[in-house]
């Protein structure tokens, strides 16, 4: 299995398995919205290949799914030991088909339609479980709450980052002490756009947002985390 994938630089990992074109869309428009790095399979195959191949946070499988059903999926994901958080989506809601998913091996499952907030809130609460990866990180006297994104200060403030702010405030605050050239800040916070101008947009934004002690630059070197 791949450990290496386990967070995408620091952002919590959710797989979608769901057949439905337009929902499965939505919901990778919604967890990615939400500054997670989401991925789909469509089919319960494709499911089950990247479960046993990669590490997540968190699946949302949907239960009609071609292929391989999908509380079969889950069962066998869990007959190979994958212990990944798992919440189902379904249109089947007695309470038969709430026993049979959490027997399966779901640890949630949400009837269609449903609330997007509630979706969200329920992927939140997997993400908080015991066993689940450390979801705060301490940056002097501030805490930063890597699943809402949220930058909280000793005197009680609150501000919001965005995905991308957020996956560069990680970055530097798991290695305080290291200094990180353009480069390789462009190759783990913006991969898909390589351009090293973002690297000052979202520095810039990051001090705007945190004061601007929060990152410090290293002339001729790059960039470090500061101080809030």
């Amino acid at each position: 299995m791949d450990t290496s994938n386990t967070r995408h630089h620091g952002v919590p990992r959710i797989l979608a398995v769901e057949d439905d074109h337009e929902l499965g869309d939505l919901l990778l428009r919604l967890f990615r919205g939400a500054g997670y790095a989401a991925e789909l399979a469509r089919d319960g195959q494709a499911g089950l290949h990247r479960g046993l191949t990669r590490r997540y946070d968190v699946l949302v499988i949907d239960r009609g799914l071609p292929a391989i059903e999908g509380l079969d999926l889950l069962a066998r994901l869990r007959r190979s030991s994958v212990g990944t958080p798992a919440l189902v989506l379904t249109a089947l809601g007695t309470v038969a088909d709430r026993v049979a998913g959490l027997d399966s091996g779901a640890e949630d499952y949400l009837v269609k339609p449903f609330e997007v907030d509630e979706l969200l809130a329920r992927v939140r609460a997997l993400l908080r479980r015991p066993g689940s990866p450390d979801s705060t990180l301490a940056i002097g006297n501030a805490e930063f709450d890597l699943i809402t994104r949220r930058v909280g200060t000793a005197d009680g403030a609150s501000v919001t980052l965005s995905g991308r702010e957020a996956d560069l405030l990680r970055m530097l605050a798991e290695a305080p002490a290291r200094v990180f050239d353009r480069a390789e800040i462009v190759a783990r916070v913006f991969p898909d756009a390589a351009a090293e101008n973002l690297v000052d947009t979202y520095v810039h934004y990051l001090r705007r947002k945190l004061g601007a002690g929060v990152v410090s630059t290293v002339r001729g070197a790059g960039y470090r985390l500061g101080t809030l």
